[in-house]
């Protein structure tokens, strides 16, 4: 079967698994996949599916490498016999420690062997840290005792025979979680459907990796941030957006040839058949702001690891199918630097219709071919939100109400619509672009308001739990999109 390249005239549809009426890899995915299948779709596009930390944000993992073991599929932990099927519904952790017993009553470790070897570069580290933030509370990790925090040897070497089984289950979660993905990304592949994931540029603090690699990130003696990242002011926020990750030592980290990088970059495309690469911005320049300051109004640019990065990168990889998300304060620096590499850039539709200085470029008639068009993403407001519900983003009334004006006769829509139909509006016209490759967030394609938005930026709480209603994803929402795939010639000669 045929996969999808970002050079082909696609199209596919955005929602993370977690969104998925079933919440992880099981039969839902599943579902998905023959949905985007029957709709004549070639993309399935998620958000990073590392485990989530604080706020229990995607893009706060604990780990650079590691799975997210909620997303462990029930329906397969009970058809292997190690779970019951009255167990179903206990949450995600008791479930997989319920199978973790059953696995271990079934005496035989050898299905675990072969993966533990595979993954030991990043894995045995990343459970001890599991099983050491278990043991300390879910404290982060500078408020572990010292010799832990530190990583002395000595101390190091005791706590992993000390805390063996809980490093075994934490093996064990990340074992069913690789296999489970393997398993439904053949099962995509089989009906020509390319994964997209998402890279983010910064870590959580509490992580294993920042707590691996201190000396690669402007941490304090005690491991504490000296500098954070964040963007300065925008669209989103008055105030900027203080993100609070540690930001790299970029000289340390070439130094290394990038080696760290590289390696995840490794794993990331592993796992996906593209990688939108999110802040594409900080690869050029960052805004570092005092970790001693509330807000990112105090920060301030600094130079990113910029086209020498990415060399290396593919130095060592090869071709990298890499979508820039250049959202932002974009300078000729960013562009230069998407373009050398041949990384499409992103084309937001919302953003279209405002009075930024920008927005022209967001029309679809001014969309170069090598893009990626979006009605919205995983950061806006739902299109039909964006269009009814104008109080919740940073817009004033005015501006929302001449967005509306300006979006409707865009759009070519008659005298009197009262904007029913905008999301529709909006994904044709995305559709009907140049871009090579066009996504649809799933809440766009079912006209959903702003109380299932995914995330609003700037706000730590309330984001991140949108999930859809059994069977939201009908047939006729599929033959719709299909016919709107067929009328643009985005669909695959196989499909």
């Amino acid at each position: 079967m045929h996969l999808p390249k970002l050079i082909d005239r696609t199209s596919g549809v955005l929602l993370h698994p977690t969104s998925l009426s079933g919440g992880d890899l099981g039969a839902t995915a599943r579902e998905m996949v023959d949905f985007l299948a029957t709709a004549g779709q070639s993309w399935w596009q998620m958000l990073p599916v590392g485990p989530t930390g604080y706020g229990n944000s995607p893009y706060s993992a604990q780990s650079a490498f590691a799975g997210n073991p909620a997303l462990v599929s029930t329906d397969r932990l009970i058809a292997d016999g190690l779970l019951a099927e009255k167990d179903r519904h206990r949450p995600p952790d008791e479930r997989l420690r319920a199978a973790f017993a059953a696995f271990g009553d079934g005496g035989s470790g050898r299905d675990l062997a072969p993966f533990v070897e595979e993954a030991g570069a990043w894995l045995d580290d990343f459970a001890l840290y599991r099983a050491l933030k278990r043991d300390n509370g879910e404290r982060q990790w500078t408020l572990w005792p010292a010799p832990l925090r530190d990583r002395d040897p000595a101390a190091i070497e005791r706590v992993r025979a000390a805390l063996a089984p809980e490093v075994d289950f934490a093996r064990f979660a990340q074992w069913r979680f690789f296999g489970d993905w393997q398993a439904l990304r053949q099962y995509a592949h089989a009906r020509g459907i390319g994964l997209i994931g998402d890279l983010p540029i910064f870590l959580a603090h509490d992580s294993a990796d920042v707590w691996l690699n201190r000396r690669q990130f402007y941490l304090d003696a005690a491991g504490e941030p000296t500098l954070v990242a964040g963007v300065p002011p925008d669209y989103f926020s008055a105030s900027g957006q203080r993100w609070g990750n540690p930001l790299y030592r970029w000289a340390e980290m070439r130094a290394s040839g990038f080696a760290w990088w590289i390696a995840r970059f490794r794993a990331t495309l592993a796992l996906f058949d593209a990688v939108r690469l999110d802040h594409f911005i900080g690869y050029t320049r960052y805004w570092a702001i005092p970790a001693r300051e509330p807000t990112a109004v105090k920060g301030r640019w600094r130079p990113g690891p910029g086209a020498r990065f990415f060399r290396a990168v593919a130095d060592a990889l090869g071709e990298l199918p890499l979508i820039a998300e250049d959202l932002g304060a974009v300078t000729p620096a960013v562009e230069s630097l998407r373009a050398r590499f041949g990384f499409p850039g992103i084309k937001l539709l919302q953003f279209a219709f405002g009075t930024d200085p920008q927005a022209p470029s967001f029309l679809p008639h001014n969309y170069p071919r090598a893009a990626v068009a979006y009605t919205g993403t995983h950061d806006n407001d739902t299109t039909a939100g964006w269009f009814h519900d104008p109080g919740s983003g940073t817009r004033s009334a005015e501006q929302a109400a001449l967005e509306r004006q300006t979006a409707l006769r865009y759009l070519g829509a008659p005298d009197g619509d009262d904007g029913r139909e905008i999301h529709w509006r909006m994904i044709r016209a995305i559709m009907g672009s140049v871009a090579n490759v066009a996504i649809v967030p799933a809440q766009d394609l079912l006209g959903l308001r702003s109380n299932a938005r995914m995330n609003q930026p700037g706000t730590a709480t309330g984001n991140w739990s949108f999930r859809l209603e059994p069977g939201a994803l009908t047939p006729a929402v599929a033959d719709r999109l299909r016919d709107l795939t067929e009328l643009y010639e985005r669909r695959r000669p196989e499909a």
